[in-house]
């Protein structure tokens, strides 16, 4: 059995997508031949929002647990004055003087190690003093865990494997201005030059990793959705009292979210004696939503509910209860929320394919060849895998609404005939990563 030290910084119980990722390694590595160590920090759900990604954590020393699928190693966290400030004060106080202090944090951890995230690396590096490992693997962002997977490599000889969620300096986020811009790209070549492969969840994101890093291959692991929780919800039979749709995550400018509240908004003045439920949970916008509402689209008041965070496992038995899942064009990236709306098996309700949201092109990568990027790719697996209805534009999602009233008004139910869905679950796509680490530690050997 292969032992693999992983640097993750966002895993359970703290509720991200990105958490998501390593822990599928963590669960089932075992299974083929692996045993996982994950160096992550202590996270609690204290307050069930974003600011649980800057609270404290339990205690100021390292906790290790040992389970039946690997070893967690949970560091200490503790927040820099800017968290402080805004756990404290809020988000209406002290911006400069947090921003400010965030940028040196942000800049200065490339020099030495400081900063909230560096007790992952000092984690490791102690485990690493009596503990052999065969292969390291850094999933980012935080990005800088690709810094700490270098240097733990180059101390202790094990290679390492960097893993893609997200570009690193060609998002825009981190692309302020030239500086910042040459700053990060001058640190993404140094430190990935020692990986000794490269993961990345899309052939979009590869593409733009490809754009700076020229002399590596890179092999894609998607994300997908867990099994177990397919298994989990597979007699939860789905709500026929009231017609419930259902979104969840984050919500993106290029999102069409108030256009296609105008068309819940237009079927509600068009049949007030039809009852039904569009439910947010753990949106990023919850204030933007409920001023939104109030003050353009009143009839929505009493059948909109927004929802706090909730774990996977929970939030997937509530979905499974929900008949159609709103799912909205993210064009040429494919996000977990996708797969396991399929692997509920219910309809998806995908918006728009033919209004473009013009922020799209603006928002987080640079420069995009048009060319080389399929904005289609959400349009082909929801049509392999029969998930659900491609809504063209506002005018069509008005005429979706009234026939799935339609259909829910004789049946009870909302018909929905998901296949060929496997290749899409994180199992199938751990069993492929686990092949490039087994190949990767015999050769090292």
């Amino acid at each position: 059995m292969k032992k693999v030290l992983i640097l993750a910084y966002d895993f359970p119980p703290y509720v991200s997508v990105g958490g998501l990722r390593p822990y599928s390694w963590y669960k089932y590595f075992n299974e083929f031949g692996i045993h996982p160590v994950v160096v992550t920090r202590q996270w609690g759900n204290k307050y069930g929002n974003h600011l649980d990604y800057i609270a404290p954590g339990e205690s100021d020393k390292t906790i290790i647990e040992e389970t039946e699928y690997g070893t967690v190693i949970r560091t200490p966290y503790k927040p820099n004055l800017s968290n402080r400030l805004l756990l404290k004060y809020g988000e209406g106080k002290f911006r400069i003087i947090r921003k400010a202090i965030t940028a040196y944090y942000e800049m200065m951890q490339f020099l030495c190690f400081v900063g909230t995230k560096s007790g992952l690396y000092f984690g490791a590096k102690e485990y690493l003093k009596d503990n052999d490992v065969d292969l390291i693997i850094a999933t980012g962002a935080p990005h800088i865990l690709f810094k700490y997977a270098s240097k733990l490599s180059k101390k202790n000889n094990p290679p390492w494997i960097a893993d893609y969620r997200d570009p690193w300096s060609q998002s825009k986020s981190r692309s302020v201005n030239t500086f910042l811009r040459k700053w990060n790209e001058f640190f993404e070549k140094r430190y990935i030059k020692s990986a000794l492969r490269i993961v990345a969840v899309s052939d979009f994101h590869s593409n733009k990793i490809s754009s700076l890093i020229l002399d590596k291959n890179i092999e894609i692991i998607s994300n997908g959705y867990n099994p177990d929780n397919k298994e989990a919800i597979k007699n939860l039979k789905q709500n026929n009292e009231v017609l419930k749709f259902a979104f969840v995550g984050t919500v993106y400018p290029w999102h069409p979210l108030k256009v296609v509240l105008s068309q819940f908004n237009d079927f509600v003045l068009l049949y007030n004696d039809f009852s039904f439920e569009l439910n947010f949970y753990g949106i990023n916008k919850k204030k933007e939503v409920q001023r939104l509402i109030n003050s353009e689209f009143p009839s929505l008041n009493s059948l909109v509910n927004i929802y706090p965070k909730l774990n996977n496992q929970d939030l997937f038995k509530i979905l499974a209860k929900h008949n159609v899942m709103l799912l909205f064009n993210d064009y040429c990236i494919v996000g977990s929320k996708m797969f396991d709306y399929m692997a509920l098996q219910r309809k998806i309700l995908f918006c728009f394919s033919e209004e473009k949201g013009d922020e799209y092109f603006n928002f987080l990568y640079q420069d995009e060849d048009v060319n080389k990027v399929n904005f289609k790719v959400q349009e082909e697996i929801l049509s392999l895998t029969n998930s659900g209805t491609i809504v063209k534009n506002q005018k069509h999602l008005l005429e979706t609404l009234i026939s799935l009233s339609e259909e829910f008004r004789n049946t009870g139910q909302i018909k929905c005939e998901t296949t060929n869905t496997e290749i899409y679950s994180r199992k199938f796509q751990v069993e492929k990563l686990s092949k490039i680490i087994l190949d990767v530690c015999n050769k090292n050997n």
